[in-house]
């Protein structure tokens, strides 16, 4: 090569354009000032109503308390200690892990099942399909218990007949009232009233992979269950990842169909530790307490709040080294 051709290819070659002088926050604060304006109210809220709370009644967890007056009983670490020795609270702990990690898997795999049938775009009536299956997630949770209530007392046992004359059940089935089968029911309750939310989700993820993508798989001889997973599963990766944290999310807050239903029990089968913290608060049927105490309640937030802290690192952890490898294996 001679020195010609190096000078030519030096003068052919684009020159970099300089480095971008890097804006100060204010600058950048003054740029989006209408996005801050429109967060501001939300923002505002946020602040009032979650965080400010939670900081405030971590002070009440040293105290025995009603609620009526200022707060004086002070007994340090005892609220911590009760509620760690309850075993109402662990159990109420294991009905909630119990109802997120079976309502989960299986309302995604539902959520995806039917997502792909109503996005087929040879579907009739496809709209009024997607408007049933999201209604349940615009009726309000005090409203489906009820309902499923007067359901379960009216059909119950022709339901209960129908299992025993298949061997299943020996007749009569109390599904609420019975410890065995009520947590169940909840779950069941719980994926269907939820379902719509997941479905949307995987709907608009659909939506975003080209046509052309399946076109080629088509023309390359590849089927339905290889494009499914060669193509979809690949593209909706990163949609999933947000639904199941999502969906876990939700499902860790599960209070107002577990208290409308059952309120708890029958003993304690189904309480969950939103409806356990609810009990000590405002007084019911919680173990650690028959009367309200807003320091035990307040101990059993923060306990419950550390446990989900520690779930969330780990699965955060968990996604990180999936994502890591996944994209190790494309390389």
């Amino acid at each position: 090569m001679s020195l010609l051709d190096t000078r030519e290819r030096k003068r052919a070659s684009p020159t970099p354009p300089p480095a971008a002088a890097h804006p100060g926050l204010g600058r950048r604060i003054r740029a989006a000032k209408w996005s801050y304006l429109y967060l501001a109210p939300m923002a505002v809220l946020l602040l009032a109503f979650v965080v400010y709370p939670i900081f405030a009644s971590f002070g009440y967890t040293f105290y025995r308390w009603n609620g009526i007056g200022a707060p004086g009983n002070y007994v340090g670490l005892a609220n911590f200690r009760q509620i760690l020795g309850d075993s109402i609270f662990w159990g109420a702990v294991e009905h909630t892990f119990v109802y997120a990690f079976v309502l989960v898997p299986v309302q995604l795999l539902l959520a995806l099942a039917l997502a792909l049938v109503l996005n087929n775009p040879k579907l009739k009536f496809a709209l009024f399909f997607r408007t049933v299956y999201f209604i349940p997630v615009v009726t309000s949770a005090a409203v489906v218990g009820v309902v499923i209530q007067l359901m379960l007392a009216n059909f119950g046992d022709s339901a209960g007949s129908l299992l025993a004359k298949t061997g299943m059940t020996n007749g009569h089935i109390d599904w609420l009232g019975d410890p065995h089968t009520a947590l169940a029911v909840i779950i069941a309750i719980g994926i269907w009233h939820t379902l719509g939310y997941n479905l949307v989700y995987f709907l608009a993820g659909l939506q975003t992979i080209p046509a052309e993508l399946y076109e080629a798989a088509k023309l390359d001889g590849c089927g339905p269950v290889q494009s499914f997973f060669r193509i979809t599963i690949p593209m909706l990766r990163q949609v999933g990842v947000v639904i199941v944290v999502l969906a876990f999310i939700g499902s860790f807050q599960v209070f107002d169909l577990v208290q409308v239903l059952t309120g708890g029990g029958p003993y304690f089968a189904t309480e969950v530790v939103n409806t356990y913290i609810y009990h000590l608060a405002f007084g019911g049927s919680a173990g650690a307490a028959a009367q309200p105490d807003i320091g035990l309640a307040s101990a059993a937030s923060f306990l419950y709040g550390l446990l989900l802290i520690v779930f969330s690192a780990l699965q955060v952890l968990a996604l990180r080294g999936i994502s890591r490898r996944r994209a190790a294996a494309d390389r």
